[in-house]
Parts: C-alpha cells; sequence; structure tokens
C-alpha cells in the first residue's frame, strides 16, 4: 500500500540526519547541522504524510480508525512522536546536540517497522475492544510520553558517561553538567505529564470498557511502575546531594521499565496483549 510504501523511506532520511548532525557537531560545522535540521523537518513531513496517508486507508478499507492499534503502527507512531518531540526541544532550548541520541532511537524503530521479517504492515480491523473514542487519546499520551523519556533517558547516558575520566571525542559536543542536567529534568517532567494524562485516560476507558478503573492487568501494573520511577526521578531533582548522577540513574532504569511496559508485557497474559 502506499502509506507502506511511502514510511519505508523515513528510516533513511533519518539515518542521513544523523550523519549530518554527527559531522556537525564533532567537526563544529554549522553548514552540516543547518542542512540537518532541514533534513529531519523533511523526515518528519514524510513521516506525517505517511501516518495520514495510512489512516485515510483504512477508510478506504472500511475499518476508519487512527493508526495506532498495531505494532507496526505503534513503532511508527512512537518513533514520530521522538522526532515531533526533537524538533519542539532543539527549537526551545537550541541544543542541537540533542539530535544525536534521539535520530538513532528514530531510525532503529522506523526500521524495524518497515523491514523487520515477519512484522505485519498491512492495515487491519479495530477488534471490539479497541473499538473507542478513547483509543487515540490514550495511546497517544502514553507514546507521547515514552517518547520523551527515551530522549530524556538518552541524555541520562550522555551525562553519565560524559562524568567519566576519559569520556572520548565525542562528549565534547554536549553541554555541561548543570546544563545537561537541567535538559534531562525538562524532557522527563514534559514524559511524565503526557505518560500521566495517558494512565488517566486509559483508566477511564478501562471503567467504560470494563467497569473498572484498575484491574492490575501486567500492563498497568508495569505502567504504574514506570511512573513511579520517573516520579522518584523527578523528586531527587529537589533533594540530596549528586542530584544530577541520581536523576540520570533513574532515568535509565526507568527507561527498561518503559520498554517492558511498551513490548515485553505482550508476553505475558493480560487484557492489553493488543500489539
Amino acid at each position: 500500500m502506499m502509506n507502506t510504501t511511502v514510511l519505508s523511506g523515513v528510516p533513511f532520511i533519518y539515518f542521513i540526519a544523523f550523519l549530518l548532525s554527527l559531522a556537525g557537531g564533532i567537526n563544529r560545522n554549522d553548514r552540516a547541522a543547518k542542512i540537518a535540521s532541514y533534513v529531519i523537518l523533511a523526515g518528519l513531513t514524510v513521516h506525517t504524510a505517511g501516518l495520514i496517508i495510512r489512516w485515510m486507508e483504512s477508510y478506504a478499507l472500511g475499518s476508519g480508525h487512527v493508526p495506532l492499534s498495531s505494532l507496526y503502527e505503534s513503532l511508527i507512531f512512537f518513533s514520530w512522536s521522538i522526532i515531533l518531540l526533537l524538533v519542539i526541544i532543539v527549537w526551545k532550548t537550541r541544543r542541537e546536540e540533542l539530535r544525536i541520541c534521539a535520530l538513532p532511537v528514530a531510525f532503529l524503530l522506523t526500521f524495524i517497522a518497515s523491514f523487520a521479517p515477519g512484522l505485519e504492515s498491512k492495515i487491519q480491523p479495530l477488534i471490539p475492544a479497541l473499538r473507542s473514542n478513547w483509543l487515540a487519546s490514550h495511546v497517544i499520551a502514553c507514546l507521547l510520553g515514552y517518547g520523551a523519556f527515551v530522549i530524556a533517558s538518552l541524555l541520562s547516558f550522555m551525562y553519565l558517561l560524559k562524568g567519566r575520566r576519559n569520556p572520548g571525542t565525542i562528549m565534547s559536543i554536549f553541554p555541561d553538567d548543570e546544563t545537561m542536567g537541567n535538559l534531562i529534568y525538562q524532557t522527563l517532567f514534559m514524559g511524565y505529564v503526557m505518560f500521566t494524562l495517558g494512565i488517566i485516560t486509559g483508566s477511564v476507558w478501562a471503567h467504560a470498557a470494563w467497569g473498572s478503573y484498575w484491574s492490575w492487568d501486567p500492563k498497568e501494573t508495569w505502567a504504574l511502575i514506570t511512573w513511579l520511577i520517573y516520579t522518584a526521578a523527578l523528586h531527587v531533582r529537589h533533594v540530596g546531594t549528586n542530584r544530577g548522577k541520581k536523576v540520570a540513574v533513574l532515568a535509565l532504569i526507568g527507561l527498561g521499565s518503559v520498554l517492558f511496559t511498551y513490548l515485553g508485557v505482550n508476553y505475558l497474559p493480560g487484557l492489553h496483549r493488543y500489539l
């Protein structure tokens, strides 16, 4: 279908943007960095167009739903949310080095979605449990939260590497610890707000569908664990000593919880085994 053809080109655009961003950062090449900005915007535009085309094609096939109901669609939207947040954060902070963290992840997610063997990319009708107006608000909020958590966690990894005795040439691209700490906190907070909204909308949806706001389903349980980890990360930013390192460590622990919440629980019995 046309949407998969369009979306299959997106990973290569992001890969080119990553190489340009890397060259611009390491070599202090403003021209390469500027070209990278345009390539990222081009990639986001194509990515958005692919999602819209897929949405329209679902209506043409009679199923008519927001493209958020399969693993393929969630990977595509997850990567889209990372790039959208990256563009917004870089625009607000002028910290172009953030691209070096986010672009490889967006490339990997879109590449897996488009080329992983056995991953079904065909548009499928919604199963009855997903036929709800809450689908879009719940999944979009959660995936935007995941996207921000991924960016913050990768920044945290760089923050911890930068603190080592011989961090390496690439780490010279990144700002001082205080600036990085602020970026990590702000990005975490953004993700925390979105993920909290995702949990709230999911609870309301669960009550409408099953008569209970919370069922301790594996995905619900791990979503709560993820939320508590990032609650702790935001809290330690304001108490005690060595705050930056503590936040960074908790952000990385949270990333592991995010990945298990997103993918790992699909291998467990529960109400959320849709992907």
